[in-house]
């Protein structure tokens, strides 16, 4: 109950607070790009159950099922003039605000994939943590932030994207979503609020880390070298 209060008061004066950025960036998509502000985007959530999150269209229409899919890339043709800032900014992600506050998501959880990229994680994780409300932003989310980093370097290598996204991404993430189950509390949420909206004003911020003392790390090389997982 606590959750849920939290949930509707945090998202409801942020999503006052935002009105006037919010009403700017959707009278700009709605001249430019594909013309419409909002997609509706199916993901997996509470329970396995598909749910719809609410994002500004940021990419051209059918985008999941051209080129790399659910794989974004670092300069990805399929993303709008518009949608670079709005990824890069993470405004994008701004009117899910709304599935907190109607309770289709919670403000902190694991975060909620398509089908094809929930189908990645071990199946151990997927059985796990759709016990819990998946979130706006999460511990995954946080770690993950600049995702489309690690696949660029994965290009710059010559591997196979899907193959690093599944050996390399999800299982990791998965350790992360499943290290928030275990730790979920108003306390934990609190501070993985903090540390994003830190993370949105300082991108290169990894203070986190010594946050959350007992946080998995990660094994893979990539992961190492791209997430820096040392820098305070």
């Amino acid at each position: 109950m606590l959750k849920r209060i939290f949930d509707i008061l945090v998202s409801g004066t942020a999503l006052l607070v935002l009105s006037p950025i919010l009403l700017v960036v959707i009278a700009i998509l709605k001249v430019t790009g594909e013309r419409e502000a909002f997609y509706f985007q199916e993901r997996v959530g509470f329970l396995g159950k598909i749910i719809y999150v609410t994002k500004f269209v940021t990419m051209v229409k059918n985008a999941p099922n051209m080129g790399t899919q659910d794989i974004t890339l670092k300069n990805d043709p399929r993303v709008l003039p518009i949608g670079k800032f709005l990824r890069k900014s993470k405004l994008n992600e701004v009117p899910q605000l709304w599935d907190v506050f109607v309770g289709t998501i919670s403000l902190v959880g694991w975060r909620p994939l398509m089908p094809k990229g929930f189908a990645d994680y071990p199946k151990w994780v997927q059985e796990k943590i759709v016990n819990v409300k998946p979130g706006l932003t999460g511990i995954g989310s946080l770690v993950f932030r600049d995702e489309e980093a690690i696949i660029a370097r994965a290009q710059e290598e010559g591997r196979d994207l899907r193959q690093c996204y599944r050996e390399d991404i999800m299982p990791f993430k998965g350790e992360l979503e499943s290290w928030y189950v275990d730790h979920a509390s108003l306390w934990t949420d609190l501070k993985i609020v903090l540390a994003t909206a830190i993370a949105v004003l300082r991108p290169q911020w990894r203070g986190f880390w010594g946050w959350f003392g007992d946080l998995p790390k990660p094994t893979s090389p990539i992961l190492k070298e791209v997430l820096r997982v040392d820098v305070g």
